[in-house]
């Protein structure tokens, strides 16, 4: 299978799946998550067979997925769904934030230095706005959600959320080429 539509279907697949479930449900998240649980798991244990790994980003989502969405299931409270892309940002942002301190340079240099050649000035700029920009994310699915009803929450956690993490990664493509090296 083609590495790329394999991705695609293992990160879209499981959404495509909770939007179904969750319209087709007069919009009822106990309904909708243990679809979704199980879709994430499979597609995580497919990535796994196929690709005889497994990217730590897909796993903790797919653990994360799980533990909340359980929870959720198992308390009768959304609290928890609502929460989780709250606690996998600050996750991201302390990984991001305390990382550098126990490997000595940016992790995002750890992980698209191959890929991605820059100064090492360029690297602690650029980590250091994704660590901000995870800490946003945090804040504004809090804001969302406490403040939104649950069909708004669902529809921004994917239609704002997504668009707004694309506009700040192009936002990124002056400071990168300002700090590329040429090689």
């Amino acid at each position: 299978m083609n590495k790329s539509l394999l991705k695609f279907i293992t990160d879209v697949g499981p959404l495509a799946i909770f939007f179904f479930f969750y319209y087709n449900s007069d919009k009822n998240l106990k309904v909708a998550i243990p679809p979704l649980i199980v879709a994430t798991i499979i597609s995580v244990l497919l990535v796994w067979v196929l690709e005889k790994k497994v990217p730590m980003v897909p796993l903790l989502g797919g653990i994360l997925i799980t533990l909340f969405g359980g929870l959720t299931i198992y308390f009768d409270n959304p609290i928890f769904i609502y929460m989780k892309p709250t606690i996998i940002n600050i996750l991201f942002a302390l990984a991001l934030f305390f990382g550098k301190y126990f490997t000595n340079e940016p992790v995002l240099k750890l992980i698209l230095g191959k890929t991605l050649p820059m100064s090492d000035e360029g690297w602690k700029i650029l980590n250091n706005r994704w660590t901000y920009f995870f800490i946003f994310l945090a804040i504004l699915n809090e804001i969302v959600w406490r403040t939104q009803t649950e069909e708004f929450w669902v529809n921004f956690k994917v239609w704002g959320m997504l668009p707004i993490t694309f506009i700040f990664t192009a936002s990124q493509v002056g400071l990168i080429n300002k700090h590329k090296l040429n090689e």
